[in-house]
């Protein structure tokens, strides 16, 4: 599958007018990074498709179409963004703990760790009764078998995958729980009156989605680029995070591009009430906890409705909301390692251990469907009226990507040049310094995303409108 036939799927899904594809246009796209996968078509159609529904809801604003272009070695620097960023022209901290990466079992089957937040490190060394050595963790986890490791780590809430080949996850519980999901998921979950963009004529609808408030309660990378992609067609993005729980400051640079940023308790009765009255202000509502999670502090899908009549909102999970993994912790490498892509990698390679995609792939275009989800759902509510949820998720993008013809060897692939790497970056000053990253990918002739505000740190902002 080729971008424009991704693109059309995706625009399938979401339901638009079915000619406003025909105003994208794709270029650069002879060579993808090495993989076996698709990544290449997934980078460039899933930027291409929150692009065009951006420029969708500026037609219902102003009543004006306009082209996209959409580079695909660029789109496939901006899925390596977090890897591109400098800050005052040096590389910012390593973003991976070392003891994130592949394990070899007694078994000789293989476990990935993911041990990036310090409380998941250290609930592994609990489990495994170890030191905090690369050597010592190795040495624990050949004492196991890694199926029973992966069982007992999940139990205990930690973060880990046992290496799975295509078939044994298709065999797996959680694969058919998701094999009737479709890539994302728009549903209208009740009535509110229509709500109309501001048109044109008026100074603060100078950009697709000027006057549009969005929360952004995330970490890490796929929902913070769902926030950050509408940051950059001009929504009002106000992150919400907390104090007592780990990020990583490197992704904070990155992702926090276009938002305010506030921290919020929501332990507190105090915060939850600090919440709601965000959430009154608010058009869409974008968060990344597990399935359940968010309800068992008062914010159930209906009670978020009540609270604003009209809301979107945005559900981004690993292992998606159906199914025994629901509430299963999980990141992008892990959701490639347990659905079979790090065990076809590691193959197509001739490694001895698995492999991984080139990039945070399922990251990046599950955040950029996400947005995609977020604005047809905003052009929904302004033709039709009603509340509605999007929903996406780590597998689903994953799902998708494995159920595409794969690249067969000799096919062109060749890895970012650094003439390439920095004819994709922009630079702003920022409270760290100056920022260097890579610039919103999508060619707009009439609405040409970016970023009018700095990255901040942490809690900057009050937690207000």
């Amino acid at each position: 599958m080729d971008a424009h036939a991704a693109l059309q799927s995706f625009w399938q899904l979401g339901g638009g007018d079915a000619s406003a594809p025909a105003m994208v246009s794709f270029t650069e796209a002879d060579t993808q990074l090495p993989s076996v996968f698709q990544v290449g078509p997934l980078a460039s159609a899933s930027i291409a498709a929150q692009a065009l529904a951006a420029a969708e809801f500026w037609r219902l604003r102003t009543g004006q179409r306009q082209q996209i272009q959409v580079p695909m070695r660029k789109a496939l620097a901006m899925f390596r963004s977090e890897r591109y960023l400098t800050v005052d022209g040096k590389p910012p901290a390593e973003i991976r703990n070392p003891l994130t990466g592949y394990f070899q079992a007694g078994d000789g089957r293989w476990l990935q760790l993911h041990t990036n937040f310090p409380h998941h490190r250290d609930g592994v060394l609990k489990v495994l009764r170890c030191e905090n050595f690369h050597s010592a963790v190795a040495a624990a986890i050949r004492e196991w078998s890694a199926a029973e490791l992966d069982e007992r780590l999940a139990q205990q809430g930690m973060c880990a995958a046992l290496i799975r080949s295509p078939q044994e996850w298709q065999a797996h519980p959680q694969a058919a729980a998701i094999a009737g999901l479709p890539l994302l998921e728009i549903i209208r979950m009740g009535d509110a009156p229509a709500e109309p963009p501001r048109q044109a004529g008026e100074t603060s609808a100078a950009r697709p989605l000027s006057g549009v408030r969005v929360l952004d309660l995330s970490r890490v990378i796929a929902a913070p680029v769902a926030g950050r992609t509408l940051a950059q067609h001009g929504a009002e993005v106000l992150a919400i995070s907390a104090a007592h729980l780990p990020d990583i400051a490197p992704l904070v640079i990155d992702t926090g591009r276009g938002k305010r940023s506030a921290q919020l308790d929501l332990r507190t009765v105090q915060g939850r009430e600090n919440l709601r009255e965000l959430i009154g202000g608010a058009d869409i509502f974008l968060q990344a906890y597990r399935p359940g999670a968010l309800a068992g502090l008062g914010f159930t899908s209906e009670e978020l409705c009540a609270l604003r009549p009209g809301l979107i909102q945005v559900s981004l999970s690993a292992y998606s909301h159906a199914g025994p993994w629901a509430g299963r912790r999980g990141f992008d490498s892990l959701v490639q390692s347990a659905t079979g892509i790090a065990y076809t990698e590691g193959r197509a390679a001739g490694l001895a251990e698995p492999g991984k995609l080139p990039c945070q792939a399922l990251d990046h275009a599950t955040g950029y469907l996400a947005a995609f989800g977020a604005m047809t759902a905003l052009k929904r509510r302004a033709e039709e009226g009603g509340s509605w949820l999007v929903r996406v998720s780590l597998a689903q993008t994953g799902n998708w990507l494995q159920s595409q013809e794969r690249l067969l060897p000799g096919q062109p692939t060749a890895e970012l040049t650094q003439q390439e790497i920095n004819a994709s970056l922009h630079v702003m000053e920022s409270p760290f310094g100056r920022v260097s990253a890579v610039a919103p990918v999508e060619q707009m002739n009439l609405t040409p995303p970016g970023f009018d505000k700095p990255p901040v740190p942490l809690g900057t902002h009050a937690a207000a409108w």
